[in-house]
């Protein structure tokens, strides 16, 4: 499997906060790719053959709200994953909808008026190569943003950008002394502009820095990760795996190595 991790061009840097391309020509049998909540919604082009379990149906161009609980993407023969991750802060300010009702949700992009406007979906699949479909989504994007009148708060572009930077592990009545800004204004801040409440948004946070963690030491001394990711102890980092992942780290780990290659 192929990976590239892509940096934004700067007329959607605002926007987006990273592009991630996935490609793999190996996979002989259908497989689950899940997407595991990392705090960031996103604009997503997902090119499969047909999947062998009948009744299954893979759409091409899909907004995928905030996630809790693992997405499962079906996929098989040749895969073309291409995701522009949204800042947390820019899903209602996008896409003119709250936030909140998009999470652990996915939508059909293909039939909503901008999208549809440009047939960006039969461009995509019509294009011979990555370039022409990383132009056609940056157009998208600037399309959405040209055709928005009100801007996002500054407020909750600061909390997420604060809470990310400190991966999790931050006093919320410390956030909204500093924001001059009561408990509930900041819970509907969060539920309208990024989908989630600020516990929930800081735990996905933390669970995403510990995650990293593990890979980069391939899921060796846990507990060491567990106390530099502010868990209590290496039970409660297993128990924030299994609510985020539906795997323990050691399950998780089996199943990312028996993915094909």
């Amino acid at each position: 499997m192929r990976t590239q991790l892509i940096l934004p061009p700067a007329p959607i840097a605002d926007y987006i906060s990273s592009i991630v391309v996935i490609e793999n020509n190996n996979i002989f049998r259908e497989t689950i790719l899940p997407l595991i909540a990392k705090g960031y919604p996103s604009i997503v082009f997902q090119l499969t053959n047909p999947c062998l379990t009948a009744g299954t149906k893979t759409d091409h161009l899909v907004l995928y709200g905030q996630n809790i609980k693992p997405i499962p993407l079906h996929v098989s023969g040749h895969v073309t994953v291409i995701a522009y991750f949204l800042y947390p802060h820019m899903l209602k300010f996008l896409f003119e909808a709250d936030a909140k009702e998009l999470t652990d949700l996915s939508i059909d992009l293909s039939l909503t008026p901008v999208a549809r406007a440009m047939s960006l979906q039969e461009q995509l699949l019509n294009a011979r190569d990555l370039h022409t479909r990383l132009k056609l989504l940056d157009n998208y994007v600037l399309k959405l943003a040209a055709s928005r009148k009100a801007t996002s708060p500054e407020a909750i572009a600061y909390a997420t950008r604060i809470i990310q930077n400190n991966h999790g592990i931050i006093s919320l009545p410390a956030l909204q002394k500093e924001l001059y800004v009561t408990e509930r204004t900041l819970q509907r801040l969060f539920e309208s502009h990024v989908g989630l409440s600020p516990k929930t948004f800081s735990r996905i946070c933390q669970f995403h820095s510990a995650l990293q963690h593990l890979e980069q030491n391939q899921f060796t001394d846990m507990i060491s990760v567990a106390y530099a990711n502010g868990y209590a102890d290496q039970s409660h980092l297993i128990r924030a795996f299994k609510e985020f992942t539906n795997y323990s780290p050691l399950e998780y780990l089996k199943a990312a190595n028996d993915f094909p290659r």
